[in-house]
């Protein structure tokens, strides 16, 4: 059983290393107990995985702020790993409810979490500069309380709105307001990584597993790069196997997908590993 302190400090030098490394996005305790077993030194939760699971849409209004934190507390009790949670974006406009989701999100034993800038209004899918530097203020003073690393993400380039500069300047304005890690998804390509990772000064993550390129880890490292997280990419592949299983069935009537199952053996050793944390 490891403390939380101990947990966030380990999460903390994890950022701090000379190279990057990767942060696996579990989507409930039995795929965190997988990714345990492998070797991952810290674990970071998915909303569009779980909301997968759950038979909802990944978006703003498609999961509740309790839902969000019941499922990462599971995921915590199942290793003894660090983990950091997708907090969407903090479940409320007002940097008053980023605060109280980063002091809820402690209170489950989450020692990292993220909180984004996009608002789920097509008509204005970010935040107003100031609103947003102000929320990521918020939600960093209340993790520093509670003894969370905040992530604070720029949204931009999900959101319809591929402005480099503007992410740019977002990012910076976010590290001053006191983020601990930096975070823009879907830039387009390693040139674009390098040029974020050159013009910030705290740890950059980058998502790996969507569509558009992919870079190997050590592509990302001399890029910059400090962390790389997967999203509900793990929770896809998850789901694209089943599907190829479940046509086959249906289609051929045949089952030679078991041959790559995992042996229930396996799968035994595996979720009797960890423990409550």
């Amino acid at each position: 059983m490891v403390d939380r302190k101990a947990k966030f400090a380990r999460l903390k030098a994890l950022h701090m290393g000379s190279e990057a490394f990767v942060i696996p996005n579990p989507w409930d305790a039995g795929s965190a107990r997988l990714l345990a077993s492998l070797g991952f030194e810290a674990l970071a939760t998915t909303s569009a995985g779980y909301a997968f699971a759950k038979g909802r849409l990944d978006s703003i209004a498609g999961l509740t702020r309790d839902e969000i934190l019941a499922n990462a507390a599971e995921i915590v009790a199942a290793t003894d790993l660090p983990v950091s949670a997708d907090l969407q974006d903090g479940f409320g406009s007002t940097p008053e409810a980023c605060a109280e989701t980063i002091r809820l999100a402690g209170a489950v034993g989450l020692v990292g979490g993220s909180i984004e800038d996009a608002t789920g209004d097509p008509a204005a899918p970010v935040h107003d500069f100031a609103l947003a530097v102000e929320r990521v203020q918020a939600a960093a003073e209340a993790a520093r309380e509670n003894g969370v690393l905040l992530t604070a993400r720029a949204e931009n380039f999900l959101c319809g709105r591929p402005d480099l500069d503007d992410t740019i300047r977002r990012l910076q304005a976010f590290s001053v307001a006191g983020a601990d890690v930096l975070y823009a998804p879907g830039l387009p390509d390693i040139e674009a990584i390098r040029t974020v990772c050159a013009a910030v000064d705290r740890p950059v993550n980058v998502v790996m597993g969507l569509k558009g390129p992919t870079y190997s880890l050590a592509e990302l490292s001399a890029a910059g790069v400090k962390r790389v997280s997967v999203g509900g990419s793990l929770a896809r592949a998850a789901l694209g196997a089943l599907m190829r299983a479940a046509q086959e069935m249906r289609t051929s009537g045949t089952f030679t997908y078991a041959a790559e199952a995992l042996p229930g053996a396996e799968i035994a050793r595996i979720m009797a590993q960890g423990g409550e944390s």
